[in-house]
């Protein structure tokens, strides 16, 4: 497979507390989306790094997972996944994943095995780990 790149950019405008900043990302889905201080510190409704980054590794974590479980004989009907990332004293310290799934004819067990192996396997997951505690929960739906 060709290697491929995709590109995002972020603009900041004035100082940390005060200041506000816009993504964009060169398929258009985030396109001068606002990010501040309040989204980012205070819960304020709007988006931020951690929460994109969050978002990324839900998303490549449930494509690794559905491709891993189909390429040993389990057709995923599908796989969701919730990550939730720790900023805490200026560190992103850790991610924790929670991935349900719909697999016909598996077992809890072998869902829960089948994930280990899979986290090893995720793009995002293998990026993040170098600095990141990455843990990861999951469970299988009928």
């Amino acid at each position: 497979m060709a290697a491929i790149e995709r590109t995002a950019s972020g603009v900041w405008r004035g100082d940390l507390k005060t200041g506000s900043g816009t993504i964009n990302a060169t398929s258009g889905v985030l396109h001068d989306t606002p990010f501040s201080y309040a989204t980012r510190f205070e819960n304020a409704r709007g988006t931020n790094p951690e929460e994109l980054i969050a978002a990324a590794h839900a998303a490549c974590f449930s494509m690794a997972f559905a491709n891993y479980l189909s390429t040993q004989g389990h057709r995923p009907l599908q796989i969701s996944t919730r990550a939730t990332i720790s900023l805490e004293n200026g560190v992103i310290g850790k991610m924790h994943l929670v991935t349900e799934g719909q697999v016909p004819g598996m077992n809890a067990a072998a869902f829960k095995q089948y994930a280990v192996e899979a986290e090893k396997k995720c793009p995002v997951s293998n990026l993040l780990r170098s600095g990141l505690k990455i843990t990861l929960d999951a469970s299988l739906r009928p």
